[in-house]
């Protein structure tokens, strides 16, 4: 059996990283994906999935320091689903990607600006400065 999925699309709103007690990253984030086709009656049609994506370890501290709202992404993983009890004591259940490998793609998701980012002071992954920063092993793609 096999359970692996690939979504490429574009971050939804900014990642959230935590940190577990044991000191483990853990980064969340939305992926949109869109599929667009003409109906029956020749209209044209366009239905918008959003995908809950979940990242562990350094590749989890990478999307927290680099991702942002817009920009768009590769992920590559397993879907998983868990359930938890709301505040009301109702059982809810999420799906969720488990991400193994997610790839920083083209355009979208500014920095500048960004209280985490700041303009500068985090460079982007592909400038020479962060290429010195990162050893080859660290490199999430």
């Amino acid at each position: 059996m096999v359970n692996k999925v690939i979504v490429v699309g574009f971050l939804g709103k900014d990642p959230e990283i935590r940190f577990t007690p044991s000191g483990a990253a853990v980064c969340k984030f939305p992926v949109a994906t869109s599929e667009k086709w003409i109906d029956q009656q020749g209209q044209k049609q366009e239905r918008t999935e959003w995908h809950n994506i979940v990242v562990w370890g350094k590749q989890a501290e990478r999307c927290g320091q680099y991702l942002a709202k817009g920009r768009q992404v590769y992920v590559e993983g397993s879907i998983h689903t868990r359930n938890y009890d709301d505040r009301d004591g109702n059982k809810r259940y999420i799906t969720e990607i488990k991400a193994r490998d997610v790839r920083f793609l083209g355009g979208g998701g500014r920095t500048e600006g960004h209280p985490d980012r700041g303009s500068g002071s985090a460079a982007p992954p592909d400038s020479d400065d962060a290429r010195q920063q990162i050893e080859d092993d660290d490199i999430p793609f």
